[in-house]
């Protein structure tokens, strides 16, 4: 019997160890999943590879990764914002590298990935510094850079229900880059409100196949929900 269910968070993020590549779902606090970055910085690994579409907000999620020095590199769109505090400190000490990539390109490079794509040919950063040293193409009269896909050894998203299959079912805007990154991860694990039993949910819904997760955790009342 197929049962990707596991008992809670420590279980759910066993494996990550230090070096590792980590998608994070989110697009600021809508669909990051707190729980499982807590659990993450419990587990007391290290030297991570962040990609995600900011560097953090306020003192949870990916900033309170940041905060725990546990970053070695993040790879985003969005690094500034008012509230990203412990990534500009860690940036001023020269404790954290920066890969910026622009927001379309961010996601074409996951989906690339997950597509099993070499490369991707995007006109997005041309004749910006974000081109230099890349290969340049002009294709139908305009000109393009080559971009390589984004893959990772895990990625941690938040979903907002799934059955034991791994089938997961989105809430909303939450929904953001969580699909993308459980196709571009070895190992995708899902954080959800309701673990639902088998033919719940609508065929027609889900967004997520389970062929995509690995691992599923339900948590009931998640912090940014509560935050909310």
């Amino acid at each position: 019997m197929i049962d990707k269910t596991v008992g809670n968070v420590e279980e759910a993020v066993a494996g990550i160890s230090d070096g590792a590549a980590v998608m994070i779902g989110g697009f600021g606090t809508a669909g990051m999943p707190d729980e499982l970055i807590d659990a993450l910085i419990a587990r007391g690994v290290g030297d991570l590879t962040i990609i995600n579409n900011n560097a953090g907000n306020g003192e949870t999620g990916v900033a309170a990764l940041i905060k725990a020095g546990r970053v070695r590199k993040i790879i985003c769109s969005f690094p500034r914002q008012t509230d990203s505090h412990h990534f500009d400190t860690a940036y001023r000490a020269g404790r954290i590298e920066l890969e910026l990539v622009p927001q379309g390109n961010l996601a074409a490079r996951i989906q690339a990935a997950g597509a099993g794509l070499g490369a991707i040919f995007t006109p997005t950063g041309f004749g910006t510094l974000l081109a230099e040293g890349k290969e340049t193409r002009n294709i139908d009269g305009r000109d393009h850079v080559l971009e390589y896909p984004i893959h990772a050894d895990f990625a941690l998203i938040k979903a907002h229900k799934g059955d034991r299959w791994g089938n997961l079912v989105y809430r909303k805007t939450a929904r953001n880059f969580g699909p993308i990154m459980a196709m571009a991860a070895k190992t995708t694990i899902a954080q959800v409100a309701e673990v639902v039993p088998l033919g719940a949910l609508d065929p027609e819904t889900v967004v997520t196949p389970g062929i995509f997760v690995q691992r599923l955790v339900e948590i009931g009342a998640p912090q940014s929900e509560k935050r909310s």
